[in-house]
């Protein structure tokens, strides 16, 4: 494989990544509530879950999911509850509007874990995700690919998405004192209720 072509895929992978969907929302409100650390943790589990993907297009159990249509609507139908449950969580906060300081929940690792966890669930329970790489991968592999190969793909697609979402982590945080303010977070956490609950509905629908 070339260097052109490893650029090429970072570039179509950094396109998918800025699109607005599940991951960014997740990585948006974790390094809002819970400050980089957190952020940034949520950035970690989506790369890992792209890094998964890439891995089981390799092994031919993506292009499975994506033919089977009982397969495909058992992940999309968890995917979707999924992020209706986060986004009625988010509208509940919203309705409550008792916010603690920003501080309170900073660099927990207990809260990085939690963060972490729904960056990765949130990416794994996304049947798109699959369809989405069973198209791109087979563009940049060559004819007698290997496994090392694959592995270089993977890791490229997870860095690239690492890297986005740590930028954006961090354009996060810097405003995390006008967005932590709880006029401005409950409007935020209504947004993104209804976002996460949006998303959940389309994903079911599709």
């Amino acid at each position: 494989m070339t260097v052109a072509q490893l650029l090429a895929l970072g570039g179509v992978i950094l396109v998918a990544a800025m699109s607005p969907g599940p991951d960014f929302v997740i990585v948006t409100r974790n390094a809002m509530l819970s400050g980089r650390r957190a952020g940034m943790a949520c950035a970690a589990g989506i790369a890992a879950g792209v890094f998964v993907w890439v891995v089981v297009t390799a092994l031919g159990i993506a292009g499975l999911l994506a033919a089977s249509a009982v397969a495909f609507t058992v992940v999309k139908l968890a995917g979707a509850a999924y992020l209706v449950l986060l986004g009625i969580r988010a509208l509940i906060a919203a309705r409550r509007g008792c916010y603690g300081a920003p501080e309170v929940t900073e660099g927990r690792p207990a809260r990085a874990l939690a963060a972490f966890r729904q960056g990765l669930v949130t990416n794994l329970l996304n049947p798109k995700v699959a369809v989405f790489f069973t198209a791109l991968l087979p563009q940049f592999l060559p004819a007698a690919a290997t496994a090392f190969d694959h592995l270089l793909l993977a890791g490229v697609a997870a860095t690239v998405s690492l890297l986005w979402f740590v930028v954006l982590t961090n354009v996060v945080g810097a405003l995390r004192r006008f967005l932590t303010a709880n006029r401005v977070r409950r409007a935020i956490d209504a947004v993104m209720g209804t976002l996460l609950l949006g998303l959940g509905v389309r994903l079911a629908s599709q």
